[in-house]
């Protein structure tokens, strides 16, 4: 055996002392750092239960000779990680920036590119002339990956291009596109979709058929089935002559996404252009739309739908048909939500001449401001403004009104995310949010690794290259100030960076004897769920728990923490139509609420205030919660 071999015999053995409490069977291989953390938690933990699989499942793949090479690295100068990171993310599972390769390659008209990623695009299908470009599938990579793309089908006449898939199904990604379709006569661009449901993006596209003359452009979906992040579009059509332009479906289905639009049409003259769908049927959304139409001489502008069937937010739409001349504008549907959102429309119609402008249907509420349009030439068919009626209802009234549509509340929680205690019976029905887990795959770090990296967002970019401003940048630099934040009275929080860590933590605030749960998978949610048997944790007592939630970061880290006055309870899930069973849940119901929030979701969702009720939710897939082991 070799001397390393032999170091790490006597390591292991070493660790595995006489005071350890005898370890779960288990058939993985003991020269691994997963089963020195198993080693670990038999020694902090004295009782013999399992090892559940969710965490199991995410402990370091790292082998104990990689673990050991990557822990020279990091015990001198940290930022030396950075020197492997790629051979150091594969072998531990970390989450990281795939950085890409710059091109300066010239791609030839006519060409078809069936798949492309992870590199820095520069410049296709430039100066064609008639045929056609097909693009296909552009960086398909699934987790946390910057891609930029600079210049595509600039100078063609008479050429058409095609573009089908950007960056779909991104976890964490930061995607850039420069220019589309720039300067051209004659043919037509289509762009099929960019950025459709990515989990928390950074997604930017700037000038899409710029200085596009007697040209057809349309671009299908942008952004669209959406969880959080950021989208931003700077000038579509802009300064065309002549030319159609068709936008359908731009941050459709989003979930609390935040997008910013600049520059639709402007300076056009004798354009066609039409936006068919804004932001429907979102959730929470922040939206900022600059600039429509200004500047155009004549043509026809047509906005169909803009926040259709949306849920709350808030909303900035900024200078509609501007200085046009002898346009035609049409907005037929603006702000059609189904609960109330903050609207802000500020100039319509202003400094046109000879325009025929008109505004189908504007619905807003009480704090919505519409500001500065013109006094002419514009024809309002429905301007739904509610009522000041509306406004003076009673207390008792508002009470009784469905929680998220509360005047005043510009908030919405997502049916059953929180409950009463009272629902946990045999027998209910009662909707279950979204529990699936959102976050990328990632895997812990082994504790003498974790604990060399520093906890700073500075730290954490420089040593696995995180690009200042992109998606994980944000990610990381939230995470740590939610770490840093004092905590709550009562509460006791930590962020663990380690499996270590966790189990430290949990033992720390509960003692030895301590059990972790969770809910066992996903079935069941953003649907109505029947209630079956349900049991206390500890017979239903008020106790006690640790809590922990993922947080976005390279490798896996844990806000863990705990407050006083809960009960946990273990809930079988079922069908509401055939009864049969489809999962197990975990839920935690927090006793005292008298140091929350007024205006927490909770209080939103169930009503009355701090203190006056005891507010229950599931604990979701990728979280988990640590308790007292259950005792007959």
């Amino acid at each position: 055996m070799s001397s390393l071999g032999l170091l790490l015999m006597v390591s292991l053995m070493s660790a595995a002392g006489a005071d350890e409490a005898p370890p779960a069977k288990s058939s993985m291989n003991p020269f691994t750092e997963k089963a020195a953390v198993i080693r670990y938690w038999n020694r902090k933990v004295l009782n013999n239960l399992p090892h559940p699989a969710f965490i199991v499942s995410k402990l370091t793949p790292l082998s104990a000779t990689d673990a050991a090479t990557f822990l020279a690295f990091a015990s001198g100068d940290p930022a030396k990680l950075s020197s492997r990171l790629s051979s150091f993310c594969s072998a531990a599972g970390l989450l990281c920036s795939v950085q890409p390769t710059p091109s300066l390659a010239s791609y030839p008209p006519d060409s078809a590119f069936i798949g492309y990623e992870e590199s820095n695009f520069t410049n296709y299908g430039t100066d064609a002339a008639g045929g056609l470009s097909s693009f296909k599938n552009y960086s398909v990579v699934p987790s946390n990956h910057f891609d930029t793309f600079h210049r595509y089908g600039r100078d063609s006449t008479g050429h058409n291009d095609s573009f089908s898939t950007y960056d779909p199904s991104g976890n964490v990604v930061t995607a850039n596109f420069t220019s589309y379709g720039t300067n051209t006569a004659g043919g037509y661009d289509n762009f099929t979709s960019y950025g459709e449901q990515s989990n928390v993006p950074d997604n930017h596209f700037t000038n899409y058929a710029t200085a596009g003359g007697g040209r057809a452009a349309g671009f299908s979906l942008y952004s669209t089935d959406g969880n959080g992040g950021e989208h931003s579009f700077s000038g579509y059509g802009k300064e065309g002559a002549g030319a159609t332009a068709d936008f359908i479906s731009y941050g459709n289905n989003s979930n609390v996404a935040g997008s910013d639009f600049s520059n639709y049409a402007e300076d056009g003259n004798g354009n066609i252009n039409k936006f068919t769908s804004y932001g429907d049927n979102a959730n929470v959304p922040e939206n900022n739309f600059r600039s429509y139409g200004s500047g155009v001489n004549g043509g026809i502008d047509k906005f169909s739908s803009y926040r259709d069937r949306t849920n709350v937010g808030d909303d900035f739409f900024t200078s509609y048909e501007k200085g046009g001349n002898a346009a035609t504008a049409d907005f037929v549907n603006y702000g059609n939500s189904f609960n109330e959102g903050s609207d802000n429309f500020k100039g319509y119609g202003e400094g046109s001449n000879n325009d025929h402008i008109s505004f189908k249907s504007y619905f807003a509420v009480d704090n919505t401001t519409f500001k500065s349009y013109a006094k002419s030439g514009v024809t309002f068919k429905s301007y739904n403004k509610s009522s000041d009626a509306a406004r003076l209802a009673t207390a008792e009234e508002e009470n009784r009104r469905p929680a998220a549509k509360r005047a005043g509340a510009n908030q919405w929680v997502e049916p059953g995310k929180f409950f009463r205690e009272s629902n946990l019976k045999q027998g209910t029905v009662m909707p279950m949010p979204d529990i699936r887990d959102r976050m990328p795959p990632r895997s812990f770090l082994p504790r003498s690794i974790a604990g060399k990296i520093p906890f700073t967002a500075a730290g954490v970019d420089k040593i696995f290259k995180i690009l200042p401003g992109t998606a994980m940048a944000k990610a990381v630099t939230s995470t740590v100030a939610d770490c840093e934040r004092p905590p709550s009275r009562g509460e006791t929080k930590r962020c663990t960076t380690s499996a270590e860590d966790m189990i430290d933590f949990a033992v720390y605030v509960l003692g030895g004897d301590v059990a972790v749960r969770s809910t066992a998978g996903t079935k069941g949610s953003n649907g109505n769920i029947l209630i079956g048997e349900v049991k206390g944790v500890n017979g239903g007592k008020v106790t006690k728990s640790v809590s922990c939630h993922q947080s976005l970061f390279p490798y896996l880290v844990h806000y863990c923490h705990s407050v006083p006055k809960v009960r946990v309870y273990e809930a079988d899930i079922l069908a509401v139509d055939t009864k049969e069973k489809i999962n197990h849940g975990v839920a935690i119901c927090h006793i005292d609420t008298s140091d929350w929030s007024p205006t927490h979701g909770a209080f939103v969702a169930l009503g009355p205030a701090p203190g006056k009720i005891e507010v229950c939710h599931w604990i979701f897939e990728g979280d988990m919660t640590w308790t007292v082991a259950d005792r007959p």
